[in-house]
Order: C-alpha cells, then structure tokens, then sequence
C-alpha cells in the first residue's frame, strides 16, 4: 500500500499501461467522472435503506459529502453498503457485522480507492465501517446520521427504545391499557435516525469520534440539523486532504486510543456492546483488550452523564451540551492527549477549544467518589472468561445477590414460559438464559434483559438477577449479567446450570459464581453434547464456524491482524480484467 504523500493508489489502475489503464479511465468517464493525473478518488459507502429508519436520514449527508470532495479537487465514487438496522434484522444485526466489514474491506482491495468516507448511524454499521477500514487501512472519515427527533406521550419526551421496556414493563404489570399501548405505538414512529438514549448507536458514534474517526464535534448531530451537512462537506475536503497526507486507520486505532474509548464508554454509562465491538476493531489492529484494561478503565472514569438510560436527558441534549468534545474536556486528567484525529488534530487540541461542561455532562471533579464506573468486569466459576454488567442501570441493592437460578434453555424456551403462572420463581430468583451467545444465537442477540416473569411483574417487581450469554440493547436498564464467556453453545459452565443452583453475585469484588459441588458440575459435563445447528450452508453456517468469543469482539477468526503492526492486506494485480 502506497504510504507518505506520493503516488496515489489509484494510479494503478489509472496510469496502467496501454488498453488497461484506457479502459478504466473509460469507466469513470461513462459515469460522468473526469480521471485527471493527480486527482485522488474518494469512496462513499451509502448505507441507506428503507428498512433501515435509523440511516435514511444520511440521503443528505451523502451528497454533501460528495460536493465537498468536489470542491477539494478529488473524485466522489458513491457505492452501495449492506444496511444494518437493529429493528427489523433478525435474530440481530450484529450477525452481519463482520459481512459489512468484509464489504467494506473488499470494495477497497478490488477498486480504485484512495481513501473512504463511510456512513453509518445504525449501531453495528459504525463498528462495522470501523472494523472494515482498519483492516483496509487507508485514509477513512466516519459520517454519521444523528438522533432521531424524541416524540411525545402523555406529555414526556420519549427516548428510543429505553421509553418502549419502561411501557413494556407497565403493560405487562396490567397498568397500562390496550388502548394506551396503541396509544402509545402510534407516537413512537417519530421520525428519521438512530436511537435518541445512550444507546448503542450514541455510544458507538461517541466512541468513534474519541477514536478520532470524525470531524471534531460531528457524532452528535441530530438526524436533520443543517449542522450535519456542514460536516459532512468538511468530510469530504478532509477525505481528499488525507489522501494526499495519509492518516491511515491503524495509526487511529492504538492502545491509547482505545484506553481513551473505553473510559469515554464508562463516563457517558454507554452500551455494553461497545465493549464487544471496541475488542473487534483493536483485533483487526492486533491489539487485545484484556480484562484488567477494560477494568483499570472502568474504574477511574465514573459517569459524568446525565443520559437515559441511566439518566433524564436525550442524545439531544448531550450535543446541546458540547457533545463528545465538552465530554472530553471533562475527562481530561484521565485521557491521553496526544492521540490523533483524522483531521490531523491531537486529543488535547481538541479539549483545548471544547466548551466548559454543563447540564448533561458534570465536571469529572464534581462527581463524588461514591460514583462507579457504567460498567464492571466480571469473572468466577459462571464465566471463566469473563462476563459484564452495566453498574449504572443497575439495582443497587442486587449487586450483591444469592439466588436459586430458574434456567431457560433458549430464547423460545423463555418466551414460551415466562409468564406462565406456574413458573417457580421469586424475587430472589436468578433468571437464567441459555442458548444466546455467538455461535447459539447465531450472533448474540440482544436477548439477555429477560423480562420480569408476569406474576410477579403484577406484584411490582421491578427489577430482578438475569444471567446470559447473549448482549442486551443498549437502550436497556436493570440488574443484567451478560457475554457471560464462554457462552452455554460451545459447552462453557453456563451450559452446566440447572433449576435451582445458587448463583451468586459480587460486583463490588468483580464475581460471578455457581455454587454447584465441582464433582457433580463434572458429572453433567459428560453428559453434555452440542445442539446441532441446522445451519449447514450460507453466511451463518461461515459465521458459526469462524466466529470468536465475547472478550475477542465476536469476530471472525481469519479477519483479526496477527499483531500491532501487521497488514495481512493483499494489494490485487491491476491488469486486463
């Protein structure tokens, strides 16, 4: 791969020799596109898709993104992207993740591309855009499509996805009527965008502009603010400009970078699954995030937000705070200044000129020392390898728990029984769910926020200990265990739980135990055998073959790097087609 500020990449394919280099210049001339010597050629993933809501509001973005490498001198060439949308892809989107980050890896190997400009808003097509171009590794500008505008009901803001559990949950107590939830529903299509809470989609844009993938300021525009086109068009001009001067992905994505991501992940109380997706992008850079990383930066950033889940306020409001910058700011004393953005501009430039944190976001020294970190690492007997719990949506009083576990073998199992009154359980029960990791899902839905069982729903029980191996949205709140590793498919001690073990519970000291004599948990162990899969062919069948643990980003094993600095990226033979 060409390096420095010389030859373009794409003069391979441009300045061949002869009929080739004729008939690709020939190829952009057909669609209206001039291959003058010189001019770098810029790709632009769209991601747009009506069935995703959450990215159709980049329709825009993309042609102001298109006009601003234009006005830089280079060559816009848009092409189409899988579209991942968490609402209607199931079981999840993330079991296409690593398939848009493929997309985005090949159309950079066969093309002629000097750097990119991808799109996404959608949870699992940030980290998938990520993911892609650091294994590509050329010169990459994120644009984001923003939050969508919050709706209304009975007076109240509705944050995405957070307001739908809360109306759940009442419904499912008998306190909401039929005609409330319809009510209800007919208000919550409230327009263009990505969920409007600390979820997954925040977090993740949050966390790319930390990682230093966006314009400054830009991950927290909301979905149709003019400000996004604004960007959008400096994306584009900063495209070309890296071109030219390559800051390439890999120079981005650092052990320091990401020590910076993680307690910016912790601070905002963001999604559990940016955990998953941060230690698939550092192993596409061969780097590894250990539990003790994840937890040293756990534990020195508390949460600074005021944000639902854990909070009051929307998305909204955190950009009308100062957004990821402000944010920084606040952070300061506990980040690594010198890391790098994509424009060229170091960490601590950009808190240099960040405004002073307000509203959403305190001063790190006005929160008192009582206040955790979002999130906490867990290990024991249950999860050998390391499971996790988002501390700040938590119950306080059942971070520390025994309970006896009432176990489901998959996600039907649990849909099927859940509100059967017979069930036998309690409060201090521990719900446990089978059969939702990376290779039972397949792909690790968002399944692990089981539901409070009906009966005791109807009793006010509010919140209650769920154990799994799945993820849960980031969007949720309660008392969940989850990317419990190894997970329950591959045979790992959660496969072992029957009704009524005791399970016990220790945040505090980072625990997560299965009280069950070692010798009869050896006994169930030779008498258990792996479901078989009736996926034999396809994506999934690849997916479930290749697919790695929780701690190791659920990527595919042949895409992580072999270590810090290696290009496994094969340049192809440009010559007659």
């Amino acid at each position: 791969m060409e390096t420095g500020s010389g030859r373009l990449r794409s003069a391979r394919w441009l300045d061949a020799p002869e009929e080739v280099g004729l008939q690709n210049r020939a190829a952009l001339r057909a669609v209206g596109l001039d291959p003058k010597p010189g001019r770098p050629v810029i790709g632009i993933s769209n991601t747009v898709s009506d069935l995703n809501p959450c990215n159709s509001s980049l329709s825009g973005q993309i042609e102001a993104a298109r006009a601003g490498v234009v006005a830089a001198g280079g060559i816009p060439v848009v092409f189409p992207s899988i579209s991942l949308g968490e609402d209607l892809m199931k079981p999840t989107a993330m079991l296409y993740r690593n398939l848009l980050s493929i997309e985005i890896e090949e159309m950079v190997r066969a093309y002629p591309i000097d750097a990119l400009i991808l799109t996404a808003n959608c949870d699992k097509t940030i980290p998938g855009a990520i993911m892609g171009a650091v294994s590509a590794n050329v010169p990459t500008v994120l644009i984001l499509g923003g939050a969508r505008p919050p709706a209304e009901f009975n007076g109240e803001r509705l944050g995405s996805g957070t307001d739908l559990w809360k109306a759940l949950d009442e419904r499912r107590a008998g306190r909401m009527s039929e005609e409330n939830w319809q009510a209800f529903e007919n208000c919550y299509s409230c327009g263009l965008g990505a969920c409007n809470v600390m979820g997954t989609a925040t977090t993740m844009a949050i966390t790319a502009e930390t990682l230093g993938f966006t314009i400054s300021g830009a991950s927290t525009v909301p979905a149709g603010d003019p400000r996004g086109l604004s960007f959008a068009a400096e994306a584009g001009r900063t495209a070309v400009e890296r071109a030219h001067h390559p800051i390439r992905p890999r120079e981005l994505v650092t052990e320091a970078s990401l020590a910076n991501a993680l307690s910016v992940v912790s601070a905002c109380g963001g999604s559990t699954n940016a955990v998953i997706h941060l230690a698939a992008v550092a192993g596409r850079a061969g780097i590894s995030l250990t539990p003790i990383a994840l937890q040293e930066a756990f534990k020195k950033a508390p949460v600074v937000t005021d944000i639902q889940p854990i909070g009051k306020g929307l998305a909204q409001d955190f950009d009308a705070a100062g957004g990821v910058p402000t944010l920084l700011r606040s952070l300061s004393t506990l980040l690594d200044g010198s890391t790098p953005n994509v424009q060229g501009r170091t960490l601590a430039e950009v808190i240099e000129v960040a405004e002073t944190p307000a509203r959403v976001i305190r001063e790190l020294e006005d929160v008192p020392d009582d206040v955790p970190g979002g999130l906490a690492v867990l290990s024991g007997s249950l999860a050998p390898d390391g499971a996790l719990i988002k501390v700040a949506a938590a119950s306080e009083g059942l971070l520390v728990h025994h309970g006896p576990a009432v176990v489901f073998a998959d996600y039907d199992d649990m849909r099927r029984r859940i509100d059967d009154p017979h069930l036998d359980v309690s409060p201090e029960s521990v719900l446990v769910l089978q059969g939702g990791g990376p290779v039972g899902g397949p792909g690790m839905p968002e399944w692990a926020m089981i539901p409070i069982p009906g009966k005791l729903a109807r009793m006010g029980v509010k919140d209650m200990v769920r154990v799994s191996d799945a993820r849960m949205s980031g969007t949720s709140f309660g008392t969940v265990v989850l990317h419990v590793a190894p997970e329950s498919a591959v045979g790992g001690p959660l496969s072992l739980v029957r009704d009524g073990d005791v399970i016990a519970l220790d945040v505090p000291n980072g625990r997560i135990d299965l009280e069950v004599d070692p010798e009869e948990l050896a006994r169930r162990r030779t008498e258990w055998t792996p479901s078989p899969s009736p996926h034999v062919r396809g994506w999934v069948a690849l997916y479930r073959n290749h697919v790695t643990q929780a701690p190791q980003g659920c990527d595919l094993d042949f895409l992580q790097a072999l270590g810090p600095g290696t290009d496994a990226f094969i340049e192809p033979v440009v010559g007659r087609s």
